[in-house]
């Protein structure tokens, strides 16, 4: 990856989209992790994580338009996130990556951001 180059600019929304789509799936198949989304339909939360990753990877504002300040700590307060939870959570999501073409560097900052972010997730 470019070091000039936001990870927005490196994938595009077409591979955020798909990124997110792919995570959702294994959602889906993984009971810890789908008992926390009461509505039947995850397609909300999909959006809601899209536009949170085109955001925060350098692409539009529009999660802060719609939603505001991330918040993530206080938004995902109400669950226990325990290491247990974190690792399965990051399953999914590094799953969900090897569903798309990525670059090695371009990965190893994805991985290196959703670590961070699920380390700073733990409540229990």
């Amino acid at each position: 990856m470019d070091s000039g180059n936001s990870i927005y600019e490196v994938l595009g929304e077409d591979k955020i989209k798909n990124l997110v789509h792919h995570f959702y799936r294994h959602v889906e198949e993984s009971p810890e992790l789908r008992k926390l989304y009461p509505e039947k339909d995850l397609a909300p939360a999909e959006e809601r994580l899209f536009l949170f990753l085109v955001h925060v990877f350098g692409g539009p504002h529009t999660y802060l338009e719609l939603r505001g300040h991330p918040m993530l700590r206080r938004r995902h307060f109400q669950w226990a996130i325990d290491d247990n939870m974190r690792n399965v959570w990051l399953d999914c999501m590094f799953r969900a990556m090897d569903k798309i073409e990525i670059e090695t560097d371009t990965r190893e900052a994805l991985m290196n951001y959703f670590i961070k972010v699920a380390n700073h997730m733990i409540n229990q």
